[in-house]
């Protein structure tokens, strides 16, 4: 049986019932897995060879048959439909065939860091929107292309855990189950006797909630995965309860030191000086005594942190010539007075929470939370009409535990939360049972609507100037009372629009459908609470953002603008809008004390600072400064808040402390990873060995005309198919792919609103490639016939292109195990006279796949021609083995150069910890195509 395996090795071409097979890497001593030739990878079968009837014969392609000329633009067809096919493409990288998404240079930068790794141990701490998702997704889905592993794990949050398994499908063709707590049960319903469900699902994107509970934990630890990644790393590694138990999880996985772990954050260092060092010492335990060499950035811990540790913010990608990947942000102030009934609202609830703060600190020990519920109260009065009557109709029961819920931070400050869906409740705010409370109740029913709501007013005026610029807005509120009445007053006003309200009230899964529905429509309008400031992308359909309430911290108004503006926003601007009230003090301490502040600091350093975590003695004198000051004058440049000094004091140590840590970790150990020059010439040959946007719009448009169906153009770089006047088969198999009627389709991402997405890896491209390979292979009449010669003025003398496709066999070895796998590429060459041939450039070569023929040839003269091409083939077959050599070693470089060990040498890596590879050329080369060009001249 070793003697089939040897004989019939990774990439080698045989027959067996009847056709030709090209054999796959998966095959081992007597079962054999084979793709037919030509074919896809989904018509991979599985062979044993002792017990087929025929003896499986090693097989060699046929040359085109000359007496079968086509024309020469079936050349560029060819070679498209060959090259847009490949999965198992050579070059650099071996996953690049197998996604569904155009990575820019910058996001290979994560990538080619990974591969320098023997054992990937990576913290990717991008800015917010730049595509960690992305780059994480093609670490994994390189990994499992190299055999390096073969099963992987995403732990999220919650609220990230559909949009994980999402990105994981439609990007990177990785099927993975969602394992959540309402979903579990539903999935061990179809499992086998004795499955468990890890053993079930080789990818799977698990909520941190389910998994550090001690039933799942002690499980999980015992069959955990190859690779972890962890989104959000950040929320891991600080203390408090539940994040100790998350800590704690990781620990234990990282203690495998053969584990490969991806930690995904914005936000690395958030003030905890602790946690930061907690989430660094996750790569390796050691870059813990960081937190005590303090600034010796010249340590060797330091220098090999920068092996693990990249970061860059969005200044950093201008750097990467490329400017069009992120829009330009683009921000404003509106603002609004406390005016008429509203304003003398705000002042009547103002001096009751006030009176009833003071007397109930007066007369109650420990009662000084008391002035967290009073703020509360007065951020849901400032929110809406129906956010105040929300909070005034809910009662309060006056005990420690109601009052310690309203004083957390994630209920009042906006703290950071990791799971937002349930932070947009309005809290209960009524402390007295008296009738004075339902005359305020019914006076905030009165208020409703523009005419009395100034601020809804102002934002129903703002609205109207984005939708007359063609914007799209997501609008901000921080109730859930607040965003139905927004959207409701919208509904009103802008009746030719569709207006939906989405919050926490709605699962995650019945948010993104609502978000889906609404991007279809032809005016959306979002209302939303921050449940979606995290967890779903917006930038497809949305370009602006109006902060309708402010956020007590700075991050969370970040985590918002961050869902329009962010990679794949089509859009070259972004507008985002803050909405306050002039005279308000809640409004103008929010945003003088900390948004601006805030700000400040952002453009000073570059990245966003959290709010300080303060003591609770200066949050509550703070929170008494904002409450017991009214400004009645005219509006100014700066509030004026009258701020008692010491808490203001005590405020302004607190920031600049966080600054102080935030430059101390830029300075020590922020760096870019690699650079551009070391990317660039990767990424440029993975796109001439496998194709880009330009070659798969050439190639469906040129497929689709041949066929007889080509695409209408509706503008705007929008297409439509036409799938009903395709052959009955392509029609059939389009309609697996839900792609049954007229659709609109782009070849450029990211793609117009309402559009497909059509990409190499998308199966409209792959079945035309295959319809035409097909037909180049068995039809009497193809339409890429694999001959062809073609009179044209390109051509000085006689020039033959041959179209070649190679394919090696890999090995790589590491810690004594071999794994085997394959590539293939395709190759035209051209060759330049005939007396003294002369092999061109391949450059030279690539463009004389699209010359353009000036006059007619008669059938007998191009047989006669294509021939004369093939007999010099045959007569030289040692010039294309030695091409495949040449090639081969090619490939061996590009392997050896992304995965050069010099930067891990010294410190204490062997070679066989990196791995050693093998590249061998499979021969003969396969010619799948001869096209002569006659000089016009002639």
């Amino acid at each position: 049986m070793s003697a089939v395996l040897e004989q019939f090795s990774p990439g080698t071409l045989v027959t067996a019932r009847g056709r030709d097979w090209v054999v796959q890497p998966e095959s081992s001593v007597g079962v054999l897995r084979l793709r037919p030739f030509g074919g896809s990878e989904e018509d991979i079968v599985t062979l044993v060879p002792a017990l087929e009837f025929e003896q499986l014969k090693a097989a060699t392609f046929a040359y085109p048959d000359a007496l079968q000329p086509g024309t020469h633009d079936a050349a560029r067809l060819l070679n498209d439909a060959l090259k847009l096919k490949l999965r198992n493409g050579a070059g650099p990288f071996r996953s690049f065939g197998n996604i569904a998404v155009e990575p820019r240079a910058y996001q290979l930068a994560p990538l080619l860091m990974a591969l320098r790794l023997p054992i990937v141990r990576l913290l990717i701490a991008d800015d917010v929107g730049v595509g960690k998702t992305i780059e994480a997704g093609l670490i994994a889905r390189e990994l499992l292309d190299r055999g390096e592993i073969s099963r992987m794990a995403v732990l999220c949050p919650p609220h990230l855990v559909d949009q994980w398994q999402q990105e994981l499908s439609e990007r990177f063709q990785l099927q993975a189950v969602a394992l959540t707590a309402s979903s579990v049960s539903k999935l061990e319903k179809n499992l086998p006797h004795g499955v468990t469900l890890f053993d079930q699902y080789p990818y799977v994107v698990v909520s941190l909630d389910y998994i550090k509970s001690e039933r799942h934990r002690e499980h999980f630890l015992s069959i955990a995965p190859e690779l972890i990644i962890v989104d959000e790393a950040h929320t891991c590694a600080s203390s408090g309860q539940g994040k100790q138990l998350r800590f704690e999880l990781l620990k234990r996985l990282v203690a495998n030191t053969e584990r490969h772990m991806l930690l995904l954050t914005a936000t690395p260092h958030s003030g905890d000086e602790t946690a930061f060092y907690n989430l660094l010492s996750l790569l390796k335990p050691e870059f813990a005594e960081l937190q005590v060499l303090g600034a010796k950035t010249d340590s060797p811990l330091r220098k090999e942190l920068a092996l693990h540790f990249i970061q860059r913010r969005r200044k950093d990608i201008e750097e990467w010539q490329d400017t069009s990947v992120f829009p330009r942000r683009l921000t404003a102030e509106i603002t609004y007075k406390l005016t008429g009934r509203w304003g003398t609202f705000f002042d009547t609830v103002q001096e009751y929470c006030v009176e009833l703060a003071k007397r109930t600190e007066q007369q109650e020990a420990g009662a000084h939370l008391i002035w967290y519920v009073t703020l509360a109260l007065l951020r849901c009065v400032a929110s809406s009409p129906a956010a105040a009557e929300k909070a005034l109709t809910t009662r309060l029961q006056g005990s420690a535990a109601d009052l310690q819920a309203l004083a957390d931070e994630e209920t009042v400050l906006d703290g950071t939360a990791d799971d937002l869906s349930g932070t947009d409740i309005e809290p209960a705010a009524q402390l007295e049972d008296i009738a004075y409370l339902q005359l305020l109740i019914e006076e905030a029913q009165k208020l409703a609507g523009a005419k009395d709501d100034p601020k809804l007013k102002t934002l129903i005026q703002h609205v109207e100037l984005l939708l007359n610029d063609g914007l799209r807005p997501v609008i901000f509120c921080r109730y859930i009372a607040t965003a139905h009445y927004v959207a409701e007053h919208l509904q009103q006003h802008f009746k030719k629009a569709t207006v939906d309200a989405i919050t926490g009230e709605y699962t995650p899964e019945e948010r993104e459908v609502r978000v889906s529905q609404l991007s279809e429509a032809a005016l959306p309008i979002l209302v939303a609470t921050d449940c979606l400031s995290e967890g779903i992308n917006l930038q497809h359909t949305f370009t602006a953002v109006v902060h309708y309430d402010l956020a007590w911290n700075p991050t969370r108004h970040e985590q918002r603008e961050g869902r329009v503006d962010r990679f794949g926003q089509k859009s070259p601007t972004v507008r985002t809008t803050i909405l306050y009230g002039e005279d308000n003090p809640v409004d103008g301490f929010v945003l003088n004390v900390i948004l601006r502040k805030a700000e400040a600091i952002r453009k000073e350093l570059g990245v966003m600072v959290p709010m300080p975590a303060n003591e609770r003695s200066i949050n509550q004198a703070l929170i008494k400064a904002a409450l017991m000051k009214r400004s009645q004058t005219a509006r100014q440049p700066e509030l004026n808040l009258g701020f008692a000094d010491e808490p203001m004091q005590n405020m302004e140590v607190e920031w600049q402390d966080a600054i102080a840590k935030a430059k101390k970790s830029n300075t020590v150990f922020a760096q870019v990873g690699l650079h551009p020059q070391e990317v660039l010439p990767e990424w440029e040959k993975q796109q001439q060995l496998l194709g880009d946007e330009s070659d798969v719009a050439r190639f469906v448009g040129g497929a689709l005309h041949r066929i007889g169906t080509p695409l209408e153009m509706l503008g705007n770089q929008v297409l439509k198919l036409l799938p009903e006047h395709l052959p009955q088969t392509l029609r059939e198999r389009l309609k697996d792919e839900g792609m049954e009627k007229a659709t609109k389709i782009s070849f450029q991402y990211p793609p117009t609103n309402g559009c497909h997405y059509i990409h190499r890896s998308h199966p409209l491209v792959a079945l035309l490639a295959d319809h035409l390979l097909e037909g180049a292979f068995n039809d009497a009449k193809p339409l890429a016939a694999r001959c062809a010669a073609t009179i044209t003025e390109q051509v000085e003398v006689v020039t033959t292109l041959y179209l070649l496709r190679l394919r090696h066999q890999l090995s790589v070895t590491r810690k004594g195990v071999t794994r085997q796998m394959m590539a293939e590429e395709t190759v035209a060459l051209a060759l330049q006279g005939r007396s003294q041939p002369q092999w061109l450039a391949d450059a030279d070569a690539n463009l004389l796949l699209s010359a353009t023929p000036s006059d007619n040839l008669s059938r007998e003269a191009s047989s006669r021609e294509i021939t004369l091409a093939l007999d010099y083939l045959r007569h030289n077959t040692a010039i294309l083995n030695q091409l495949g050599k040449d090639r081969a070693q090619s490939l061996l470089d590009d392997h050896t150069r992304v995965r050069k060990i010099t930067q891990q040498r010294g410190r204490g890596l062997r070679i066989e910890d990196v791995g050693q590879t093998k590249v061998q050329a499979c021969l003969p080369v396969d010619v799948m195509g001869v096209y002569v060009l006659l000089p016009d001249s002639l």
